[in-house]
């Protein structure tokens, strides 16, 4: 199918004077950004074996817990990229552990009513299939994604977020963070033959770049749609600061996830549609380079949002390696991506073998629910490795 993308547009880059010139971000600063993180993960392997680090820590500590959050997997991803980059078998060893858990958690239908599924399953099972051809992994993840379409809406095109699929107060969500969990069934359309999983994925990344989009280039973090009739309804914020700002995370959900389902059906509206939404965030950037947690903030005492620096760096980097050579844009983002890159190495991240077992600080969950405010969050710590990963290896996605 081709992306239906409204009228959205692209403001020029202010100060794009900072973008032009490669900042000093070479194999040797990547390395040594590389071989901190792996010292933060060799300070909590013992803690983590059998549990997992919390969504968010408590004074930069996370807690252990059961395999019953949406971010688990996180952990299980960062194990999998330290052994792709150390060949280690004590990274492989756990993650491969993780992989129990995960089917337990699937066949228990433990916490497994949402969306994330995506995430889930690609980071612990797919990943595994595609490092080490692990079947047992692969066949859990194809189950994850039959549960994930039991989500899907025909008529409106989505898939819900969350919530029960017969709850009225919930049905028909969306929310821009399902750009993430879409590759998931882009990879099991691959792997199988079978066109459904792509097709219920083409569909909901069609509605998400219309309707969670708004005109400006910012986004929505959910959307309603009337399940019965398709209609659009109203898009809202849950964790932003208001329904009419720009929660930072959901941006950064936006900049990286319509560059991945590019990757899968190459529909270059996509790609395009990733630089309107990075031209709206960095042009919101205060001088360091690591955003508020909304948008709306550029400068003042608000929280920052490590996390979604990381994960902006990771979209720029996968919507950049598509661009031509020639387009002058390239290096612009590229540029962008190693000053995020460069100031969250240098401001802020934790010390090793400070109290602190998370990676990034100055994070933010969820400010409304004052839960995880300036602390670290763990896909931060994720998607921060993920993005010194790509700088140094060509590296296959999990995603």
């Amino acid at each position: 199918m081709t992306i239906s993308v409204g009228e959205v547009q692209k403001e020029p880059i202010k100060n794009i004077e900072r973008y032009t010139e490669t900042p000093a971000v070479d194999r040797v600063f990547v390395e040594k950004a590389i071989k901190h993180v792996l010292a933060k993960i060799d300070q909590s392997l013992d803690v983590f074996t059998d549990k997992f680090p919390d969504s968010s820590s408590v004074n930069l500590v996370y807690k252990p817990i059961e395999n019953v959050e949406w971010t688990t997997s996180f952990w299980t991803g960062m194990l999998w990229l330290a052994y792709e980059y150390t060949g280690l078998e004590k990274y492989r060893k756990i993650a491969e552990k993780h992989i129990e858990s995960f089917r337990e958690r699937l066949e228990k239908r433990i916490e497994v009513d949402h969306h994330d599924l995506g995430f889930l399953y690609t980071l612990s099972c797919v990943s595994a299939y595609k490092l080490t051809g692990n079947e047992e992994a692969k066949e859990i993840a194809l189950k994850a994604a039959d549960l994930l379409i039991t989500r899907y809406y025909e008529e409106a095109g989505i898939i819900q977020a969350w919530g029960n699929l017969n709850d009225p107060s919930e049905r028909g969500r969306m929310i821009i963070d399902c750009n993430m969990n879409l590759p998931l069934l882009y990879w099991a359309s691959e792997v199988t033959g079978k066109p459904t999983y792509r097709n219920i994925a083409e569909k909901h990344i069609n509605q998400a770049a219309q309707y969670i989009v708004r005109p400006d280039a910012s986004t929505f973090h959910t959307y309603y749609m009337d399940p019965e009739t398709g209609e659009p309804l109203y898009g809202n914020t849950r964790q932003g600061y208001s329904d009419d700002s720009c929660w930072a995370r959901g941006q950064s959900w936006g900049i990286y996830g319509f560059p991945l389902s590019y990757h899968y059906i190459s529909d270059w509206s996509l790609v395009e549609l990733a630089k309107n939404l990075t031209n709206y965030y960095l042009n919101r950037l205060p001088k360091d380079h690591i955003c508020y947690w909304d948008l709306i903030f550029t400068e003042g005492d608000e929280e920052r949002d490590s996390s979604a620096a990381a994960i902006a760096v990771c979209g720029l980097l996968e919507m950049s390696k598509h661009l031509p050579l020639l387009d002058q844009e390239k290096k612009v983002y590229e540029n962008a991506a190693l000053l995020m890159i460069k100031s969250l190495y240098e401001n802020y991240t934790t010390e090793v073998g400070s109290e602190a077992n998370g990676i990034l600080k100055h994070a933010v969950y969820y400010k409304g629910g004052r839960r995880g405010v300036d602390e670290s969050c763990i896909w931060g710590d994720y998607y921060y490795f993920e993005a010194l990963i790509r700088l140094v290896k060509d590296w296959k996605m999990y995603w």
